[in-house]
């Protein structure tokens, strides 16, 4: 095993930071290798923003449902699908397709966990920050964000200022098909649940006890989100 497999395997979300800032230099990597993941076809369709001011900073995480580390973290950046810069290219581009929102979130994410790898490597920490997507007509108003972008999630940078555990992932057995799609091992899923709720007890100290099986329950027992279609179309995608 080499170190890259090591951060790769090591991760875990980071929301709680110290006071030192990134260096310059440390910042820029990190964002020469979020430019260096793929992108569909070239399109190159991701715009990300620094977002440094305190006000945005503590308007963004009200709309992320108050989540105090964006306000915390040394960093904060916005990944957000851009297809305003393709049409100042070519005006007259065939923009609004699911498609293109499709790739605009697929290349976010690369070039997120780009990011966040490079910056695992070097001993910072973060955490993605979906909660974005609670109020997007409002942080789309925040960050000044003209027609055909959208703002995908945030992701929190910093040094790590706690050691939380590990949270545990769903066996290979569950999640890796050969040849075509098997039937889920009940077995397997009740195993995974009692080590979820494992780590739930020790991480709240009790208070928490939920299983995984639980919790999916719970988050699609109800519309995630209803506003979303509408919120895409208002900034020029998924219109057909």
């Amino acid at each position: 095993m080499n170190s890259t497999i090591e951060t790769i395997l090591g991760h875990r979300s980071i929301r709680k930071f110290t006071d030192q800032p990134l260096a310059p230099d440390q910042l820029s990597i990190l964002l020469d290798c979020a430019r260096a993941a793929s992108t569909s076809s070239n399109l190159q369709c991701i715009s990300i923003i620094r977002v440094t001011s305190k006000e945005n900073r503590e308007q963004l995480a009200e709309c992320a449902g108050g989540q105090p580390y964006v306000i915390s973290a040394p960093e904060f950046l916005v990944f957000c699908a851009d297809f305003n810069r393709h049409q100042q290219i070519s005006p007259d581009a065939k923009l609004g397709f699911t498609e293109q929102t499709l790739i605009g979130a697929v290349d976010a994410a690369l070039m997120a966990q780009n990011c966040l790898l490079a910056a695992e490597s070097l001993d910072f920490g973060g955490v993605y920050i979906g909660g974005l997507r609670n109020n997007p007509d409002k942080v789309c108003e925040l960050l000044n964000l003209p027609k055909h972008t959208f703002p995908m999630f945030g992701l929190c940078l910093g040094y790590p200022d706690q050691d939380p555990g590990q949270k545990p992932r769903l066996p290979a057995s569950l999640v890796i098909h050969e040849d075509e799609y098997q039937a889920m091992n009940k077995a397997t899923l009740e195993e995974y649940d009692e080590g979820m709720r494992a780590y739930y007890r020790e991480r709240t100290q009790g208070k928490n006890e939920q299983s995984w099986s639980e919790q999916i329950s719970q988050a699609l027992g109800k519309e995630a989100r209803p506003f979303m279609l509408a919120s895409l179309n208002k900034q020029g995608f998924s219109l057909k």
